[in-house]
């Protein structure tokens, strides 16, 4: 049911317990207080209101991610949409709607899929909650953000995602989840989040599948 063998599921790091309220990263402590936050998000801040993941980005976390990424297992992202809506009950909105994050065209035709857009549409069916794929259009190809550091991915992504035309009309006055497979900076949700408030939603919370987290 949960997608992965015994051992595989064992070796995965399901983030529970505390965890920062901005961006879903575990935290030393037992004791939940409302809004919570880590180092990076009280240094960094933050457009969305809140934020989720379901793993740490290593081990079995990191190699499902590389899987369903390059690997086409669309198999685990079934198992993967059930992890992510445990993760995400804090920050579900009655009226919340789902968006993936948005890639450039050329890519898309490359893979021949979008994993942030399989992850959010399997994960709104399991919630119940409406799809909204075409909402924001990445409108250049970015560079692969591998080895840059927090500034230059900031910088990579900005302006680099709007919304459509004409489907960005359905952000206007939502609660908007935004959804993807790996925060790191968190560089992509930010551009994402901004296009969001662009179309005139009312709110934004962001969803990941694997956050990167630093070795503590």
């Amino acid at each position: 049911a949960h997608g992965l063998c015994g051992r595989c599921w064992s070796e995965t790091p399901f983030i529970t317990g505390l965890v920062c309220d901005s961006c879903g990263v575990p935290m030393i402590g037992d004791e939940a207080d409302e809004g919570d936050k880590c180092d990076d998000c009280m240094v960094t801040a933050r457009r969305w209101s809140r934020g989720r993941a379901a793993v740490v980005y290593r081990d079995m976390g990191r190699r499902t991610v590389m899987s369903i990424k390059h690997g086409d297992r669309s198999e685990l992202i079934r198992p993967a949409a059930k992890w992510m809506a445990l993760a995400a009950a804090p920050i579900i909105e009655n009226d919340s709607i789902l968006v993936p994050i948005p890639a450039f065209w050329t890519r898309t035709v490359r893979r021949q899929y979008n994993q942030a857009a399989d992850l959010a549409n399997a994960l709104a069916k399991r919630l119940g909650r409406p799809f909204r794929p075409d909402a924001l259009i990445r409108v250049r190809e970015t560079k692969t953000q591998d080895g840059m550091t927090r500034a230059e991915r900031f910088l990579n992504m900005e302006d680099a995602i709007r919304p459509h035309p004409k489907q960005g009309q359905a952000l206007m006055g939502a609660s908007v989840l935004l959804v993807d497979d790996v925060m790191t900076s968190g560089a992509t949700f930010a551009a994402a989040t901004e296009a969001c408030y662009q179309a005139g939603a009312k709110d934004v919370c962001v969803l990941a599948l694997a956050r990167v987290a630093k070795d503590t």
